[in-house]
């Protein structure tokens, strides 16, 4: 309180004192005093500050209506407006949109009314960049243009003055240029796709979206094994209008199928501002229930200058994202093939699709029909393990009573006495014994799982087969419309539990895993791709018909007695 008092009174003391030493502002001229003279010829004018001189574009350059310019080729149709000179089209001529009722437009109508088209300019200063984005541009081509072409836009006022350059080819990469001076000075204004993408029509694929950049100097690994040059944003993770600054080699957005990708020139001076706005969307493609999501975007240029960069507008397909070159990246692949996650398991997800597509290629041209061979080769590869499997179980239940034999002899000790120590080594001498390996029983499904998890992750990011048809399915990148996938798994699961024996469990937990497992993975596999549904089911369908061969073998008779024996002396 004493400090505040004191504060207090020196402000008002410091107030008379500026009162009563300073000078007072000149009286205001009235209508009888005479003008001020001008000076005299040869006298120099003042000059003004540094600071406060503002020297203006004397020569506009603005459009006088509305125009547009369309740029085409074999893959896709991108339609400019001068207004901005930004995006407001861009189809693929060889995509469908997610309802099928004609080709995809990758920009998403409602989001960027809201926050901006593709190739607008995005500048920290709100006002200098409405201007950037609303003015009227002159075009250098109006009308309709083949690729390979280049257009430019100019504008300028009183002290803006902005340049944009894009150059088209045959492939999905095109230049970009851009330069914008404000009062005199080069500034801040980096091109941008700010809006997410078109084929994103449910809060799930706005999910889905993710900011992704490459740094060939990263120290990251994956797995704590192998490298990782490329750094993954999550939605969540995003801050909007947060600025990274470079050096990476590429940088943008994506969603799961598509992406927008700008190959700065110079890495080192690149930098890129992450947007992320939130946006009310139906639920569902015209319900009225809305739900709020976040809508990615992502602006990259140059922080020393104009900016000189290249923009890959596209799919997420191997093929074509293997053969953009990107010479600045030195140590990883010089391309865009990281753009696709295949995630921990992309060692074995990517040699899977690169064989999957083979084979749709040159053996059965439907990608279902592909995966029901796939998955046959890779059932019967499996079957030596699935029979080492059995062995070991068979093994398993010849020891288990003397197993019981010594658990009964160490029962009367608790865990933490130093005798219980012995019971181990004595079942660890039988295991040695007998010749068992107690995981050899689990080996089959250790190696059967990262297949598994392979396709999930591969189905989940293979381009192709979105909206791939077989049978009944019409998109085996989505969920089974009518559920008869994931309801075959559930049941043929069931039916190989029920056939399998299992060593060394007690009936009733045996009866228990016969319907839980089944129906958690009904539960898990519910939504999932139909792909992935497609490959389970038939993993489990040939499976029973080994194990029903296999039932009838020496080995399978001899276990399946056993087991019967058991069963018979649990029930006396």
């Amino acid at each position: 309180m004493l400090v505040l008092v004191l504060t207090f009174l020196g402000f008002i003391a410091f107030q008379a004192f500026l009162k009563k030493y300073t000078p007072q502002p000149p009286v205001a001229q009235t209508q009888n005093q005479p003008a001020p003279t001008q000076p005299a010829a040869g006298t120099p004018a003042p000059v003004m500050s540094a600071s406060a001189a503002v020297i203006p574009n004397t020569v506009t350059k603005q459009g006088s209506a509305e125009t547009e310019t369309v740029i085409e080729n074999d893959l896709y149709r991108i339609t400019f407006t001068n207004r901005g000179a930004q995006v407001k089209s861009w189809i693929l001529k060889k995509f469908d949109n997610d309802a099928q009722n004609g080709l995809l437009d990758l920009v998403n109508p409602a989001a960027a009314q809201k926050f901006g088209y593709p190739l607008s300019l995005w500048t920290y200063d709100e006002a200098v960049r409405n201007r950037l984005n609303s003015g009227l541009y002159v075009a250098s081509n109006e009308g309709q243009l083949t690729a390979p072409a280049q257009v430019t836009f100019e504008y300028s006022d009183q002290d803006l003055v902005v340049h944009k350059t894009f150059r088209f080819d045959h492939t999905y990469v095109l230049n970009v240029e851009t330069s914008v001076t404000y009062k005199g000075s080069e500034i801040f204004a980096a091109p941008a796709w700010p809006a997410g993408f078109g084929d994103e029509v449910s809060p799930a694929a706005y999910a889905a979206a993710r900011i992704d950049y490459h740094n060939d100097a990263s120290t990251e690994r994956t797995a704590y094994i192998f490298p990782s040059f490329v750094s993954r944003l999550a939605v969540k993770s995003i801050v909007g209008d947060n600025m990274l600054k470079g050096p990476f080699e590429w940088a943008g957005t994506g969603d799961q199928y598509f992406t927008a990708i700008f190959i700065p020139n110079d890495p080192t001076t690149a930098a890129m501002v992450t947007l992320n706005k939130p946006m009310d969307v139906p639920q569902k493609p015209g319900a009225k229930e809305t739900s709020k999501v976040d809508v990615l975007g992502a602006a990259v240029g140059s922080l020393r200058g104009p900016t000189a960069e290249r923009m890959y507008v596209g799919p997420k397909e191997l093929a074509v994202l293997d053969a953009v070159s990107v010479p600045t990246i030195k140590n990883d692949s010089p391309d865009l093939r990281g753009i696709v996650d295949f995630g921990w398991w992309g060692i074995l997800a990517r040699p899977l699709f690169l064989w999957l597509k083979w084979t749709y290629k040159h053996i059965v041209p439907n990608w279902g029909w592909a995966i029901v061979l796939q998955t046959l080769i890779i059932t019967i590869a499996l079957l030596p393990l699935r029979i080492t499997q059995m062995k070991s179980m068979l093994k398993m239940q010849r020891i288990a009573p003397q197993i019981k034999s010594i658990q009964e002899k160490y029962k009367k000790y608790s865990l933490r006495d130093p005798r219980k120590a012995a019971m181990n080594e004595e079942i660890s001498g039988l295991y040695k014994k007998e010749g068992v390996n107690p995981a050899g029983g689990c080996l089959p499904l250790l190696i059967q799982f990262p297949f598994l998890i392979a396709y999930y992750r591969m189905l989940g990011v293979a381009l192709d087969l979105r909206h791939a048809h077989w049978l009944w399915i019409t998109d085996l990148s989505a969920r089974d419309p009518y559920f008869l996938l994931p309801i075959l798994m559930v049941i043929s699961m069931f039916a190989m539990q029920r056939m399998t024996p299992q060593a060394g469990m007690d009936p009733a937990q045996q009866k228990m895993m016969m319907w839980m497992m089944p129906l958690m993975m009904g539960f898990i596999f519910f939504n999932l791709q139909a792909g992935l549904n497609l490959y389970y089911a038939e993993t489990n369908l040939i499976s029973i018909a080994q194990q029903a061969i296999m039932n009838r073998t020496k080995l399978g008779r001899e276990m399946r007695e056993m087991l019967e024996k058991r069963a018979r002396k649990k029930d006396k």
